[in-house]
């Protein structure tokens, strides 16, 4: 019978169900429950929860999961505003994963084993949660982010110069770039995105520990080592001293068009780059991801990305939860990663891998980002879970500018920045 046909029959039957509900008295949710999920997409991301959805209501007769495809501004400027006000969505898709913490719902009594999710988002639940007691489980990572390094092969090719290998420093890499950029006629080597998330990996790397004993943020001789390092490679030329010194206070600014339009050799940004790698630059040259160079200490990158959690105002928590929880299950997450294209949070499946049917590209460079994964450093977790970490990022972008620019000394630099973490953590916390 095709859906035409059968609606008039379901209204009539509801019609039914609605005055028999009336006479003695039953609740709506014991026939039905709605649950709406305010949702952005990068690609596809919506999209595929939806066709995932149709799966959850066939196994569980009754509920309807709704979802409501919004653009990304909506997400950042009205969902907050909603919450504050008693309102919104079951459901909803963020970025903003810490500061939007204390809106969320406790997922942990709905789903069917809470070591399972420990074991295996252990990792990001933290991110949710709101001190460092809590145990509660808010949401899933729908989307797991990674910096690291794009590098233009062909140049490579062209100034007949080795590539670094996958355990090679900076320094390495600073060499090689720096070659590559003499024999083809650059005039720089390398830019960074503007951002002190992007920093803060290869600041990991240098021995930065970010934190003092008493979970503060700080400033420490490994994050001072890095500055030292970059302002450096700003002023001798390896870097394209456009991208940082081109903009001012705590700006972002990216240094994709200085990539695509092959001006600099490598390009550090992230993992959401990589469908706007191929789709934008095309056959023009061949670009690959490279693992996260070293420094004295780690490795590592930056994670991130993004969420759907469940918020306290739901009429159906129940209901919100066991969806999550269907999102969460093995099989059911691999399958969104691979129509998604986008890492997983899960660690068994970054152990086992996810079977991409993407462009040979893009399935490469996931492959490098996801053997990332396991070589980020415990801080980088724990600073993007971190409440305030843009007061360290957002001061980190407008003081290292002024001693590119030659504002102020490295060591002026870092004692303000010092001071307007201090404060901006002070404010955040009133």
């Amino acid at each position: 019978m095709s859906q035409s046909k059968a609606r008039p029959g379901r209204n009539r039957h509801a019609m039914r169900l609605l005055a028999f509900c009336a006479a003695v008295g039953c609740s709506a949710a014991s026939w039905a429950a709605d649950v709406r999920v305010m949702c952005y997409q990068d690609g596809n991301e919506c999209d595929v929860t939806a066709e995932l959805a149709k799966r959850f209501e066939a196994k569980n007769p009754g509920t309807k999961i709704i979802i409501d495809k919004v653009p990304y501004k909506t997400v950042v400027e009205q969902l907050p505003v909603q919450l504050a006000s008693g309102q919104g969505p079951d459901i909803a898709r963020v970025t903003e994963i810490g500061g939007l913490a204390k809106y969320y719902l406790d997922i942990g009594p709905y789903v069917q084993d809470r070591n399972y999710w420990e074991k295996n988002f252990g990792n990001t639940l933290s991110w949710m949660r709101t001190s460092a007691g809590d145990k509660g489980i808010y949401g899933l990572l729908s989307q797991l982010t990674v910096t690291g390094p794009y590098v233009n092969k062909t140049l490579f090719e062209q100034a007949n110069v080795p590539l670094p290998g996958p355990k090679a420093t900076w320094d390495d890499w600073v060499a090689a770039t720096r070659k590559v950029a003499k024999a083809t006629q650059l005039e720089a080597a390398m830019a960074w995105d503007r951002s002190g998330h992007r920093f803060a990996g290869p600041a990991i790397s240098y021995g930065a520990k970010l934190f003092n004993a008493n979970g503060d943020l700080v400033i420490d001789d490994g994050y001072k080592a890095l500055v030292q390092k970059f302002v450096g490679w700003n002023k001798d030329g390896t870097m394209s001293k456009e991208v940082w010194a081109g903009a001012g206070g705590s700006a972002y600014r990216d240094g994709f068009e200085d990539f695509k339009n092959g001006r600099i050799v490598m390009y550090l940004s992230g993992s959401w780059q990589i469908r706007r790698m191929s789709s934008q630059i095309g056959k023009n040259f061949d670009w690959i991801v490279v693992p996260n160079p070293c420094g004295p200490a780690a490795c590592s990158g930056m994670p991130g990305g993004a969420a759907f959690v469940a918020l306290k105002g739901s009429k159906s928590p129940k209901e919100a939860g066991r969806f999550l929880d269907f999102l969460a299950q093995e099989d059911i997450y691999a399958e969104m990663m691979a129509k998604t294209e986008n890492l997983p949070a899960h660690q068994g499946l970054v152990q086992k891998g996810i079977n991409y049917a993407s462009a040979p590209e893009i399935k490469a460079a996931l492959a490098v980002f996801s053997t990332d994964i396991p070589r980020l450093s415990p801080l980088a977790y724990r600073l993007q879970g971190y409440q305030y970490n843009r007061s360290l990022m957002f001061p980190t972008v407008t003081r290292v500018t002024q001693a590119i620019v030659g504002e102020m000394s490295v060591n002026d630099a870092m004692t303000r920045l010092s001071s307007d973490m201090a404060e901006s953590v002070r404010q955040a916390k009133k």
